[in-house]
């Protein structure tokens, strides 16, 4: 029952669902209640709920079973409540592509459905979003830097901006609660140092003990470095044995005031004023790329110059 206004708000304002529609939620046996209770509200509005429960993924960014991603492309609306995300798939790309609309809760908690990033006003906090995603699309200099040592620069030339502001409409999907515009960087064009300060809330990392430095050098990462959750990040990218994994795939900016630094990626992604680098998969993002995974990496209170144009400073959006 505590769960039922955050569903309400998922299902309604979120994701739009109107009577009559097929709204298909994946899910998995950790995540059953959250999936539950959203099929309850999408029930509730009228609405037709398929629920389908599938194995846990073995890493994020893995494919959903064929039958999965054949019944998200036939829906009218998909809810993904997962651990391990699959949003960085072909599976999601496609279904937008047909013309579906979808929501990705990945790594929601009981808790994150009642309190934090989901309180967010989605509504007011839409333009700011858009902004902040038409001014990063096409830039051909975009520069990020942070107290932390944050130092890269890329170019966007020709790349559109992607606005997650948990609302969505036909052809569109989003993230939940992160409220981020993102941008995916030319392939090859990145170079400088990324230092995470925040979060890498993936592989068991999550709010960083200290920083975790990566080198940068011609689009991919050429090395990291710093203590005990720097080494397990390494180890990771490195058993996947796919170079893809260290392309610098995805700017990506939070914007939404209600989140806070808890270890789970979708509500450490929207924190206001933080940046992260998303590397490995970025064809959902507007570029080429499909690797063995995306992770984000995430810093505190970032600048950002895009072709001379000041869009944040020390975390504060300047837009």
């Amino acid at each position: 029952m505590y769960l039922s206004r955050g569903a309400s708000k998922v299902v309604q304002m979120c994701a739009g669902v109107q009577a009559g529609e097929q709204v298909l939620i994946i899910t998995e046996q950790s995540r059953e209640s959250i999936a539950r209770a959203l099929a309850t509200e999408v029930y509730r509005v009228g609405a037709e709920p398929i629920l389908c429960v599938m194995e846990p993924r073995s890493q994020d960014g893995q494919e959903p079973p064929r039958s999965i991603a054949a019944a998200m492309k036939a829906s009218d609306v998909f809810l993904s409540a997962v651990g391990r995300s699959i949003t960085h798939t072909h599976a999601v790309k496609d279904a937008i592509a047909a013309g579906s609309r979808g929501l990705v809760l990945t790594q929601f908690t009981e808790e994150m459905m009642i309190h934090g990033g989901i309180e967010g006003d989605f509504a007011s906090l839409k333009p700011v979003c858009i902004a902040m995603a038409q001014a990063l699309a096409g830039a051909e200099k975009v520069v990020l830097t942070s107290p932390g040592g944050t130092h890269l620069e890329y170019s966007a030339a020709g790349r559109r901006g992607n606005h997650l502001y948990c609302m969505v409409e036909k052809g569109q999907f989003s993230t939940l609660p992160t409220v981020e515009a993102n941008v995916s960087p030319l392939e090859g064009t990145a170079n400088g140092v990324i230092v995470a300060d925040g979060s890498i809330p993936y592989i068991g990392i999550g709010v960083l003990e200290e920083p975790v430095t990566m080198k940068v050098k011609d689009g991919r990462i050429t090395s990291i470095s710093g203590g005990r959750q720097a080494q397990i990040l390494a180890d990771d990218l490195a058993a996947k044995n796919d170079p893809n994994v260290y392309n610098i795939a995805e700017h990506g900016v939070g914007l939404n005031p209600a989140c806070r630094f808890c270890g789970f990626m979708l509500e450490d992604e929207g924190v206001y004023g933080s940046c992260h680098i998303g590397i490995g998969t970025s064809i959902t993002l507007g570029g080429k790329v499909k690797a063995s995974c995306h992770y984000d990496v995430i810093m505190k209170n970032g600048t950002i110059i895009a072709d001379g144009r000041a869009l944040m400073k020390d975390g504060q959006v300047l837009l």
